[in-house]
């Protein structure tokens, strides 16, 4: 596997969240990140609350824009993470390259029984609370991939 591709609704917050978190931690500098949005009418910056909870963590994106998943972006060595199983069936079902094999929902994947919450119209706080539970969740990330050889 040589890309992961974490995929959020709009693509604002919560995937570009688990892309900058997933690398910095470290040892997966080989590894090809990408955030996209599920649906991405026109591209928008991050969300003003992920990005402020980000720039409180040390975490600047500079000159984000969001981006919509594509079919191409989905190859033989990618995994796809969704940040929730509704997003994950609409992957699977949108793009043909996206199936069960290579298109997760992240919090499953990686031992957790829950999605990863949308702090959609929440308070900076629950921006936080989104952004501690992906921090954690990118560490058993790269620690179940390492198990199984992915990385």
């Amino acid at each position: 596997m040589r890309r992961i591709i974490f995929v959020d609704g709009n693509g604002i917050s919560r995937a570009p969240m688990a892309k900058a978190l997933f690398e910095r931690v470290e040892g997966n500098s080989d590894i090809e990140t990408l955030c996209r949005g599920l649906v991405v009418a026109f591209p928008e910056p991050l969300n003003q609350k992920a990005e402020a909870v980000m720039i409180s963590n040390n975490i600047e994106m500079e000159d984000f824009v969001s981006e919509e998943l594509l079919n191409s972006d989905i190859t033989g060595e990618t995994l796809v993470f969704a940040m929730d199983k509704n997003l994950q069936q609409q992957i699977i079902t949108k793009f043909e390259n996206a199936t069960e094999d290579n298109t997760f929902v992240l919090g499953y994947y990686v031992g957790d029984e829950l999605e990863t919450m949308d702090p959609y119209g929440g308070s900076l706080q629950t921006y936080g609370l989104c952004f501690e539970t992906l921090k954690e969740t990118m560490v058993k990330l790269q620690k179940k991939l390492r198990e199984e050889g992915q990385i």
